[in-house]
């Protein structure tokens, strides 16, 4: 089982170049890295783990230039969204800018995608909350046309519709591995199935009785069960935690390091070390 890392990279931590640097020298798998544009100061929503929000909320890094650094002192480290909001995005320039860096990076990226918890950020983005899932779809589908290989269009039921289209670069494959993030339930298994690679759950608890569900709605998509990938995101990691997802067929899990300093990061990836 792959181990990879995320963080919330700011203005006060351990800079990605150094971190991307420490993480493929001491093999581990991948960097995931999460976005938020910004947070507005008066707020409505409550953060999902029901503390007062944490300081690195206001202050993430946009997280592809930061993963444009990491690609460029590094070989063989992954790359990744975790999770990317699409719905606050422009498609046809996310589409490029996701593109771009799977292209540098020789095809390294994975393009974890989430719906949003701060209905605050969204709403300044344009954003009605209650479509910003069908409006996530939309997007996705509108991206896959301007990489496929031959100039596609795309009808958009929520937006501007895109004309049949050249747009280079392509990603290294065709597409990036994409991972939908959300609480396990059948909206989201479906939606896993019919646009995506696999799940991203936070924390992976559960997994024991939802995973049979999300198969079931992804071979009931015509997809190969074979190829269904399931990343246990933001990990606090156990060696009975991580053993129970690699029986569960997890390939790669995700493990949570702290907002911190070069001293503090580099430490606690001393600890998650044993893990390797």
């Amino acid at each position: 089982m792959r181990i990879s890392t995320t963080i919330f990279l700011t203005d006060e931590t351990i800079t990605p170049v150094r971190l991307a640097r420490e993480l493929e020298q001491r093999g581990f798998a991948g960097l995931y890295l999460p976005e938020h544009t910004h947070i507005p100061v008066s707020r409505d929503t409550a953060h999902p783990a029901g503390v007062p929000l944490p300081r690195e909320y206001a202050r993430t890094l946009d997280p592809f230039v930061a993963l444009g650094q990491a690609a460029a002192v590094t070989e063989r480290l992954a790359l990744g969204t975790g999770v990317t909001l699409v719905a606050q995005h422009d498609p046809i320039a996310l589409a490029k800018r996701v593109a771009t860096l799977d292209h540098l990076s020789g095809g390294r990226f994975t393009f974890g995608v989430g719906y949003g918890w701060n209905r605050e950020e969204a709403a300044d983005h344009g954003v009605t909350w209650s479509t910003r899932r069908a409006l996530t779809s939309d997007r996705l589908d509108l991206m896959r046309a301007l990489w496929a290989p031959l100039p596609t269009g795309h009808t958009s039921a929520s937006g501007p519709s895109l004309r049949p289209s050249e747009a280079w670069p392509k990603p290294a494959g065709g597409a990036p591995r994409t991972l939908l993030g959300g609480a396990a339930g059948p909206r989201l298994f479906d939606e896993i199935a019919a646009r995506a690679d696999g799940w991203m759950p936070v924390g992976g608890r559960g997994l024991t009785e939802t995973l049979p569900v999300l198969r079931a709605a992804w071979e009931a998509a015509g997809r190969d069960p074979k190829t269904l990938q399931v990343v246990p995101y933001a990990v606090l990691p156990s060696a009975g935690k991580l053993a129970h997802y690699e029986e569960l067929g997890c390939e790669e899990v995700v493990l949570q390091l702290p907002p911190g300093g070069e001293a503090e990061v580099l430490g606690v990836l001393d600890d998650f070390a044993r893990y390797l």
